[in-house]
């Protein structure tokens, strides 16, 4: 057998040194298995950008290697990236019932063919190529949440998806830890498991903990309670449900995804609706207050969510009464602080009581803490160990604590997207990177805005925009209108009036010098203007807009 042949790749596209966009390719035998398929949400200095995607530049290249996209689980940061990559690349998708049923979701939404979608159930080992992909039950925030086992020649590829340890949970669907050790035994190459809670103590706690607070929220509330909660979160929208019911509430659902999430888990059974408990919000009136429970999305702080509208009196049919009790069932994902506490503060300032993590435990995590990933250490018992899903941090966190288990300190691999790990049966090493960076999606454009579009946005933003309009006629450059000065986002122009003279005196004087210089090209003409211009305004205000000429000739 060749070289080739005798060893697997294994290259992070995404989800090494962040949190979300997770995309793994897995190169063996000159064929390529594709892990998930994210997208992240865009950072503070992303103005404008509404999703981050993958860069699948590495896939593209060799399409006609890869033999499918397997799915771990159906979270944004995990398969919302599909709608775009299936647009480049023509694979099969597989995933278990209630994954490829919020993907159908998002291929309608973007009018794709659902041809593609192959679904599997946990326990079952599918083949493609020279692949063998078993599907393993693990407990997650979603249900029908799989980690994945490679099997190949060489020995198997062991990846955890996001998992945590939940004896007790809503659906009664355990993780399969006997499977997991059964791997284990029979041998483990390489592990490649979630580092999101690695610098947690202890273990998660049972989603059923939540469950509980709900019903003494519910017991002890005379007024109407508004729940914000991940549409995706099926078991805590269970359980929202569940204590509804129990406590004679009607529910109105508000937030299109979350209406798309309850419509597609209760088709598929992962969710049970009692008939009759869910009403329309044009049926609210009907009901008492303390009759109604409103089921909504925005724990994030969303500015278009169904939640921050409401705060802000935005909604067309939903507004926060004095008195409502809000339960934020949800941590920030970091970087959403800010958006959280604006919408805290807004629902306080319209005389709601607001309850939120720091004040009951109305959520637990998804993502297992230390002594559950100890645990799937143990069992696994990788040779080799690759911490993906975290910011750095939490990869180097993780990889020490898989040092303290006993793993040699040469076996554990940390690197970042695009890495190329390449393992034999006896040996793993870091051989080089590939093109593995981010695509910004700004309404339908995808891709076309790059770094130094934001960065212009980000100028804009901080200092604002100055607009000069100059006329010259063409045969001998003498200025027959202007200049007159537009002003947006530096100085209010009206309170302005000496600063906007005193501009145009600037560029007066630019065009008269290039014209004693016979400078007769625009491009010189503008980068004159703009040159003295930015001076005399940082001088006077010690601010830098950006500064647009336009010269039009006649």
């Amino acid at each position: 057998m060749t070289k080739k042949e005798t060893t697997i790749k294994i290259i992070p596209l995404g989800g090494l040194s962040e949190i979300g966009r997770n995309i793994t390719a897995f190169k063996y035998k000159d064929e390529i298995l594709v892990v998930d398929c994210g997208l992240s949400f865009p950072e503070d200095d992303m103005l404008g950008i509404d999703i981050v995607i993958p860069d699948i530049s590495y896939l593209i290249k060799n399409k006609e290697k890869v033999k499918g996209i397997v799915l771990t689980h159906g979270h944004e940061d995990h398969i919302g990236a599909l709608p775009y990559v299936l647009r480049k690349l023509d694979v099969p998708v597989y995933g278990t019932r209630l994954t490829l049923g919020l993907v159908e979701i998002k291929f309608k939404e973007h009018r794709l063919d659902t041809a593609n979608l192959h679904r599997v159930e946990a326990g079952q080992t599918i083949k493609l190529g020279e692949f063998d992909v078993e599907f393993i039950r693990t407990s997650h925030s979603i249900p029908d949440s799989c980690a994945i086992a490679i099997h190949t020649e060489l020995g198997v590829i062991f990846h955890t998806g996001d998992f945590k340890i939940d004896f007790t949970p809503i659906d009664g669907q355990i993780i399969d830890l006997h499977r997991i050790a059964e791997l284990g035994q029979q041998g483990v190459l390489v592990m490649m498991a979630d580092s999101t809670n690695v610098e947690r103590p202890g273990a998660t706690m049972s989603e059923r903990s939540v469950g509980e607070t709900f019903e003494s929220i519910f017991r002890n509330t005379k007024q109407r309670i508004i729940v914000a909660t991940f549409a995706s979160n099926v078991h805590r929208v269970q359980q929202v449900l569940n204590a509804a019911y129990k406590y004679d509430r009607k529910v109105v659902v508000s937030g299109r995804s979350m209406v798309n999430v309850i419509s597609v888990a209760s088709e598929l059974g992962a969710l049970d609706v009692i008939d009759g408990l869910i009403i329309d919000v044009n049926e609210m009136d009907k009901y008492e207050d303390h009759e109604i429970l409103i089921l909504t999305t925005g724990s994030q702080g969303e500015s278009m969510a169904a939640l921050s509208r409401m705060a802000s009196s935005e909604h067309k049919k939903l507004d926060i009464q004095n008195g409502d009790l809000v339960v934020f069932s949800a941590t920030p994902i970091p970087g959403n602080e800010k958006s959280v506490t604006r919408v805290i503060n807004q629902l306080f300032e319209k005389g709601a009581e607001v309850i939120y993590e720091s004040l009951a435990d109305v959520h637990v995590s998804g993502h297992a803490c230390q002594e559950e990933l100890k645990l799937m250490h143990i069992l696994a018992k990788p040779k080799y160990f690759i911490p993906v899903h975290g910011e750095y941090r939490h990869l180097k966190r993780h990889g020490k604590l898989a040092e303290g288990l006993g793993m040699p300190r040469e076996n554990i691999f940390i690197g970042e997207n695009g890495t190329v790990f390449e393992f034999g049966k006896d040996y793993g090493k870091i051989c080089g990177s590939i093109q593995a960076g981010r695509i910004l999606v700004d309404g339908l454009g995808v891709g076309d805005v790059g770094n130094i579009v934001l960065r212009d946005r980000k100028h804009l933003a901080e200092d604002g925009l100055m607009i000069i309009v100059v006329t010259i006629t063409k045969e001998n450059g003498n200025v027959v209108a202007g200049p007159d000065i537009i002003s947006r986002g530096f100085v209010y122009v009206r309170e302005s009036e000496d600063l906007m003279d005193e501009a145009r005196e600037v560029v007066r004087e630019v065009l008269d010098d290039c014209e004693q210089q016979n400078i007769r090209e625009w491009s010189l003409l503008k980068s004159s203007i703009r040159d003295r211009l930015k001076d005399f305004l940082f001088q006077k205000t010690k601010r830098r807009p950006m500064i647009l000429p336009i010269i039009m000739e006649v």
